[in-house]
């Protein structure tokens, strides 16, 4: 039962297992769920009854009685049929967003779809479920082409929300509701979602490399205090912003392995002093170099916890779905990891738009990239089964819609 414990306590929900059921905040999160997040709730409550080994432990209490409240039921939206829906959200969509009668390896990509935020994504999916004619998951995977659809972001009765204008502690609220309602998909898409423990390990002794990004960040911050990133990293971006960004086969292109070293031991001994010059520094070991930051962090930067379920996302047959799944799990993100994977994915965007120069298209920069972040000596991958080739194609699918549908996955 220690996953399940684990579980409720990330969700804010601890209280249904303990003798202490008086927190308010808890019940309040509670009276939020829709009836698929709360049915997510009751099989983690479940799976911990089965599992306790302590007979003295209070049994946890079912979830459908806190729903008794009417708040609680009017915010719990009737899934056992479209029509149920408000009309100024999802519905008034129509056909045009859920048209999910045709199996989508026969129809063509369209040009444009919706993603739909006023309606919770597990809910979004019981009625995409409902409406199709076929289980999801047993759609033969169709390789992409290159073309990926624009995907718009509708502005919806509740206004549109950046994770950058919330507060710490709103934050930390989001989360519990994000890690919900993921699992509550991931139960309906039948993804496992086990998450690996973040083991101890011993810490690299250099300044930079190989260093974790809080420790990082906590010694920036005395330098500069609002900083959300390592500071050698945004040089190393910003360098390769002014002189990279047309370069032929930048991230492709390998530098000089000797000169990668010696810019690393530079950097190591006279960054923080302010000696280091970038005049010499080819663009090439620049961009290696930055592969090998975020290759050497200690722990994933999509986190140990998460990376597999990133990679699980190559899985998901309906792009939508994907873009719900990758949404939840960069609200899940720890800050430091968030904002410099958005840091990150902001300056690949930058080298995709500069195709026609430097020779990288978003398939290419993808693929590239994607074994630097979901490919980690801490965590054993889902990405191990099969070829190499095909490890490297499922990392770089999901790298490549990071890379091209970024902007949605910080609403």
């Amino acid at each position: 039962g220690e996953q399940e414990e684990q579980w409720l306590a990330d969700a804010g929900l601890s209280t249904l297992i303990s003798e202490d059921s008086e927190d308010v905040d808890k019940a309040v999160l509670l009276s939020t769920l829709t009836r698929t997040q709360a049915e997510a709730v009751q099989r983690r409550l479940d799976s911990y009854t089965l599992s306790r080994r302590k007979k003295n432990k209070t049994p946890p209490r079912d979830v459908r009685d806190i729903f008794s409240s009417p708040i609680a039921q009017n915010l719990l939206p009737e899934t056992q049929n479209s029509k149920d829906l408000p009309h100024n959200s999802m519905a008034s969509v129509g056909k045009k967003t859920f048209s999910a009668v045709t199996p989508e390896h026969q129809r063509v990509a369209p040009k444009e779809e919706f993603l739909i935020t006023d309606i919770a994504y597990c809910e979004q999916a019981v009625i995409f479920m409902k409406q199709a004619k076929f289980p999801l998951n047993n759609i033969p995977h169709r390789k992409e082409d290159g073309t990926l659809p624009r995907v718009i972001c509708p502005k919806c009765r509740l206004g549109v929300t950046r994770i950058q204008d919330l507060s710490h502690a709103d934050m930390k609220k989001v989360r519990q509701l994000a890690l919900i309602d993921m699992t509550a998909l991931c139960d309906l898409l039948e993804l496992e979602v086990k998450r690996n423990k973040t083991g101890k390990r011993k810490i690299a002794e250099s300044t930079l490399f190989g260093v974790p990004l809080a420790t990082l960040l906590e010694t920036d911050q005395k330098v500069r205090p609002n900083t959300l990133i390592p500071l050698v990293l945004q040089t190393l971006l910003s360098f390769l912003e002014k002189k990279g960004l047309d370069s032929e086969g930048i991230l492709r292109v390998p530098g000089s392995q000797s000169r990668i070293k010696l810019l690393q031991q530079n950097l190591e001994t006279k960054f923080y002093s302010g000696h280091f010059s970038w005049d010499e520094v080819s663009p090439n070991d620049a961009a290696a170099l930055l592969k090998k930051f975020i290759r050497e962090l200690p722990d994933p930067l999509l986190t140990a916890e998460y990376l597999n379920t990133f990679s699980a996302v190559r899985d998901i047959t309906e792009l939508r779905q994907k873009l719900h799944m990758l949404n939840l799990l960069v609200l899940l993100l720890p800050e430091p990891n968030r904002s410099t994977l958005k840091a990150l994915l902001e300056f690949l965007s930058k080298v995709v738009n500069r195709e026609k120069k430097n020779r990288m298209n978003l398939w290419a920069v993808a693929t590239i990239m994607a074994p630097n972040l979901f490919l980690h000596k801490a965590v054993p991958s889902r990405l191990t089964d099969g070829t190499e080739k095909g490890q490297a194609e499922k990392a770089a699918d999901v790298m490549r819609l990071l890379i091209r549908y970024q902007d949605l996955l910080w609403t």
